[in-house]
């Protein structure tokens, strides 16, 4: 759920505009940024700039678009699913601007260029923003494949030439990981082995936007000799606008889903969409029997050609447990980890584009605070000064002396209901229209330390009525919390803690509880 605002001499530009599926919630609905610090703060961008196409970083265009009105400026394949998507909304589509990976472009005081770097969508691309004398890489979502199927390799002279910049905003997702992420090449190589395996119907589960594993099943199709068929609209909505931009050229005539009753089981194989357990997506009504046109049996295969998002590993296991009940035999990122690959760099790949661009400082955006944490690490061991994580709502100035954070705003759910963005229930401050679910006890005895404050002792917490909670990960984060939270007094720190301790709890409940907090000093354990 991506959204960045960059400002300079009062005028500021978006950078992507991203939403989430909220599976922990009913029916499943969909998260947007918040937009409510912005207005607050009389922030009104005057152009919004996609770096790519992925959900997470376009989805919510067409909901938050309205309260700018101002020009899109994307890549051919993410303009064309974002007009796809104004049209739904009935927006016009003539403010969708397509600007070629490579190009350059002013708004205001910003100029900023396109440069291509592979991901797991074509034409992903990092954005150097200059403004005044400061020069920023916005990396986007990344890697350094040399074998992406869908689009260019990386061209290292492109990126050298920058050298040095004054900011990198860096994807942190894979910072922790050692040496280089795989291939989509080495993909499309484990996928056509493993179809060499089944004999029955398979059907392979992969993000829609995935349009590289798209490629890498058609490959192993061709291969085996399986005829396919798309299963998902947003798959075929997907294969659509990529075919006609040239990107689907080894993709064989596919066979209409109503057809594939008709042909033996050995020769079919189906990319559907669903590998997250979404509950509307054609995998998940597979295994519930609910699909007008297959069936799947013992002897047919299902593919898990994804990784587990964070926060979907329960519908994901549902999901499972509901096709191995048919019978079906499951691949998936356990069992067969060389079937996908991650679009994100890894540490050696991190380190390379550092050499390459010599940034002067970093800030680690992606993934959670382990992620971000490894990642400044890795910067400054290169000698790259990154001295702060930053957290969503959080404002930050980067001038002569570096980074600094200068406030911090709560960012509580926004989620679609009924085709309009509201406020999460029982984060809007009303509790007469949105009754909260339980109540939540919290009695938190800390310390001042050198640094910021501690928790001493047991956590003191009761859960009545309220959605389960996991105590050791809420720990851990309260922990994290009170290091980071730069306070003088109780009342001060319980102020900067309750805002976080919402939009922590908002994120992980399904109903959110009445929250009580009550912060009180303890001291230290003497160390005799």
């Amino acid at each position: 759920m991506n959204l960045t605002l960059y400002g300079y001499a009062s005028e500021w530009i978006a950078v992507d505009c991203g939403m989430m599926i909220r599976q922990d919630l009913p029916d499943a609905p969909l998260q947007v940024p918040n937009l409510e610090t912005p207005r607050r703060l009389g922030i009104t961008p005057r152009a919004l700039f996609i770096t790519h196409g992925h959900e997470d970083h376009i989805g919510a265009a067409a909901w938050l678009w309205p309260h700018w009105q101002c020009p899109i400026y994307a890549t051919p394949l993410a303009a064309g699913l974002l007009r796809l998507k104004f049209a739904e909304h009935g927006l016009a589509a003539d403010v969708i601007r397509v600007i070629e990976p490579g190009e350059a472009l002013a708004a205001g005081p910003f100029t900023l260029r396109y440069l291509p770097l592979p991901h797991s969508i074509p034409e992903s691309c990092a954005l150097l923003i200059a403004a005044g004398r400061y020069r920023t890489l916005h990396t986007g979502d990344w890697k350094l494949d040399p074998e992406p199927l869908a689009g260019p390799t990386f061209d290292p002279e492109r990126f050298r030439a920058l050298a040095p910049v004054d900011l990198v905003v860096g994807d942190s997702t894979n910072a922790p990981v050692a040496g280089y992420s795989a291939s989509e090449g080495d993909v499309a190589r484990a996928l056509a082995e493993t179809l060499g395996e089944c004999r029955g119907r398979v059907v392979v589960s992969c993000f829609a936007s995935n349009v590289a594993r798209i490629v890498a099943v058609a490959r192993a199709a061709q291969k085996t000799g399986r005829r396919i068929s798309l299963m998902g609209r947003s798959m075929e909505r997907m294969v659509g606008v990529a075919r006609g931009l040239g990107y689907l050229e080894e993709l064989p005539p596919l066979v209409p889903v109503h057809d594939l009753g008709y042909l033996p089981p050995e020769e079919v194989v189906v990319i559907a969409t669903g590998s997250q357990g979404e509950p509307r997506a054609a995998l998940t009504r597979l295994a519930q029997g609910r699909h007008p046109h297959l069936a799947l049996a013992a002897g047919d295969s299902v593919i898990f050609s994804a990784k587990a998002i964070p926060g979907n590993e329960r519908p994901i296991e549902r999901l499972k447990t509901r096709l191995g009940q048919l019978g079906v035999t499951l691949f998936d990122e356990f069992s067969r980890p060389s079937l996908h690959a991650t679009g994100h760099p890894a540490r050696d790949e991190l380190t390379t584009l550092y050499r390459w661009v010599r940034p002067r400082h970093l800030l680690p955006v992606h993934g959670e605070a382990l992620h971000q944490r490894a990642h400044r690490e890795l910067a400054e061991g290169l000698g790259i000064s990154a001295p702060l994580s930053p957290l969503n709502g959080d404002m930050l100035r980067f001038d002569t002396e570096g980074l600094h954070r200068e406030a911090r705003s709560p960012q509580p759910p926004c989620i679609v209901s009924q085709n309009a963005v509201v406020a999460h229930p029982g984060l809007d401050g009303s509790t007469a229209r949105h009754p909260r679910r339980g109540s939540l006890y919290l009695a938190l005895p800390v310390t001042a330390t050198d640094t910021g404050w501690a928790r001493i002792g047991r956590l003191m917490l009761e859960n009545t009525g309220a959605s389960s909670l996991d105590e050791d990960s809420f720990s851990d984060w309260l922990d994290e919390q009170l290091y980071a939270i730069a306070a003088d007094t109780l009342a001060e720190l319980r102020q900067a803690l309750r805002p976080r301790l919402l939009a922590w709890l908002g994120e992980r409940m399904q109903h959110l509880p009445e929250i009580h907090l009550q912060i009180m000093a303890a001291e230290a354990p003497s160390p005799g």
